[in-house]
């Protein structure tokens, strides 16, 4: 089963390689279904963006769910962890 992809904010970055994801359990992925989301979850996460030629070039990456621990942005309960890979244009992943 492939991994979720869900939208995240990547200006809500809380360390370098870890960014918030949810405030519940449930999150809609990138085609309106529903996903459980739970500490250790693989997921791909995104956020709209565009070129310098000015056509749709998302930012990607790929992580893991974790609590949010970190005391920051209580309200948010789930953050995403980056794998090592770290934020790419969806133009420069195969």
């Amino acid at each position: 089963m492939d991994k979720p992809i869900l939208y995240v904010d990547f200006n809500e970055m809380l360390e370098e390689n870890l960014v918030l994801l949810s405030q519940t359990d449930i999150k809609l992925d990138s085609h309106g279904n529903e996903v459980l989301i739970f500490e250790g979850k693989p997921v791909t996460v995104y956020m709209d963006d565009i070129n310098e030629h000015g056509d749709r070039d998302n930012l990607i990456a790929s992580g893991v769910v974790e609590r949010n621990n970190t005391g920051l942005f209580p309200v948010c309960k789930w953050n995403c962890r980056i794998d090592h890979n770290g934020i790419r244009r969806e133009s420069d992943i195969d």
